[in-house]
C-alpha cells in the first residue's frame, strides 16, 4: 500500500514529505485511512534523538483516528467504515503473562511501538500516524464512540489512557482525593478523568497563574507549591497525586502532601529523579510509582468512558505542513492543550 506522511531525516532534520509502502493487510490486519493524528511531546523527544536509538526516516504519530478501509479475511470484530483509533502499541508477544493479563504494555518480550520501532515479523521500522493510511493487527485496534467529536479524539490514544490508567489503578471514585501536579497536556487530561471519576481535585502549580484555567476544568482548587504556608495546610490531603511535570524536577515538597498509605506516581519524566528523603515514606507508609499507557482492554475502556461522560481534550487543529511551527511551539509550552493534526491537509509535495 503505497502511502505518504512528514517524516524526520535526522535527529536535526526539519520534519518534510514522505513518500513509503505499508504492507499489504495480513488476514488479521486493520488498514486504516487516518483522519487526524494527534502530536505528543515525545514526538519530540524520538525525532531528535533525545532518547537514543532513533530510526530515520522516522514517521511520528501514535494518536491516531480514521476510519476502516480494509480488513484481512480472519478480522471479526472491525468493518470497512468503522471509526477507530490506534495509539501507542501495535503489537506484543500476546502469550506472556502480562499480554494475557490484559497488561500488554508491560509485555515481557517487549512492545511494538507505532512509530520508531520494529515490526515482530519482517524487522521493518514501523511509521506511525503523521501519514495518510496505516495497517494495524486487529488486536491493537480501537473502537471509537461515533458521539465523539473525531476531531478532538487522538490525544486520548496517549495522554488520555495515560493519566487514566494511575487513577483507575489506584481505585479512584467518588470521594478521593487526587491532586495533579502541572496543568499541561497530561495534567489536564488527569484533571477531566479524576473530576469525571467523581475525586475532589487540586491543581498543583508553582505559580497561581492557572487558577482560573484549573477551576475551568473542573478542579477545586489550585495549590501554589511555592507557597509554604499553602503546602503546610495540605499535609496528608491527598490519597494520590499524579505528577505529570516532563522535566527533572523535586519531588521532594510533594511527599507529606499525601495521606497515610498515599501514592505518589510519576508518568510525565523519563530520566533521573534526583535524591528523595525516605522520612515521609517511612512515617505515612507512602509510595512513589510510575505508570505508563495502559493495556488495550483498559485503553476502550477509557475511550467507551470518555464517550459516556463526553471527556476530550482541549485541541488545537494544525494542517501537516505547519507541523514544524507546531513543533517549535509545543517545544515552548505554547499550547493549550494539545495539537491535532487534521491528517485531509496532507498532500503529496
Amino acid at each position: 500500500m503505497q502511502t505518504i506522511g512528514y517524516a524526520a531525516q535526522s535527529a536535526t532534520s526539519p520534519l518534510g514529505g514522505f513518500s513509503f509502502e505499508r504492507r499489504k493487510p495480513n488476514p488479521n490486519d486493520v488498514a486504516i485511512d487516518i483522519l487526524y493524528c494527534g502530536v505528543c511531546h515525545s514526538d519530540l523527544h524520538q525525532a531528535h534523538d533525545d532518547w537514543g536509538g532513533s530510526i530515520y526516516p522516522m514517521v511520528p504519530g501514535h494518536e491516531i483516528v480514521g476510519r476502516v478501509s480494509a480488513v484481512g479475511g480472519d478480522v471479526e470484530r472491525f468493518a470497512v467504515g468503522d471509526l477507530v483509533a490506534v495509539g501507542c502499541i501495535v503489537d506484543s508477544c500476546q502469550h506472556c503473562d502480562q499480554c494475557h493479563a490484559g497488561e500488554e504494555q508491560l509485555c515481557r518480550e517487549g512492545v511494538t511501538v507505532t512509530y520508531n520501532g520494529r515490526e515482530r515479523a519482517s524487522g521493518n521500522p514501523t511509521y506511525g500516524g503523521y501519514s495518510q493510511h496505516i495497517v494495524v493487527r486487529q488486536e491493537f485496534v480501537l473502537s471509537v464512540p461515533e458521539n465523539l467529536d473525531v476531531a478532538r479524539v487522538a490525544p486520548l490514544l496517549c495522554a488520555g489512557i495515560t493519566t487514566y490508567s494511575p487513577l483507575r489503578h489506584w481505585g479512584i471514585g467518588p470521594g478521593s482525593r487526587v491532586g495533579v501536579i502541572g496543568l499541561g497536556g497530561l495534567g489536564h487530561m488527569a484533571v477531566k478523568f479524576a473530576v469525571a471519576l467523581g475525586a475532589h481535585v487540586t491543581v498543583m502549580s508553582r505559580t497561581p497563574d492557572k487558577e482560573e484555567d484549573a477551576l475551568a476544568l473542573g478542579a477545586e482548587a489550585l495549590l501554589v507549591s511555592t507557597d509554604d504556608a499553602q503546602m503546610a495546610e495540605a499535609a496528608n490531603a491527598f490519597d494520590l497525586i499524579i505528577d505529570t511535570v516532563p522535566v527533572k524536577h523535586d519531588i521532594k515538597p510533594y511527599m507529606p502532601l499525601l495521606d497515610i498509605e498515599g501514592t505518589l506516581v510519576i508518568v510525565g519524566q523519563i530520566g533521573d529523579m534526583g535524591d528523595f528523603n525516605s522520612l515521609p515514606l517511612l512515617m505515612g507508609r507512602r509510595k512513589i510509582s510510575g505508570s505508563p499507557i495502559g493495556g488495550i482492554a483498559e485503553t476502550q475502556e477509557m475511550l467507551d468512558f470518555a464517550g459516556r461522560m463526553n471527556v476530550l481534550p482541549d485541541c488545537e487543529t494544525v494542517a501537516m505542513p505547519d507541523i514544524n511551527a507546531a513543533w517549535d511551539r509545543l517545544a515552548k509550552g505554547d499550547v493549550r492543550y494539545r495539537f491535532v493534526i487534521d491528517m485531509a491537509t496532507l498532500t503529496a509535495e
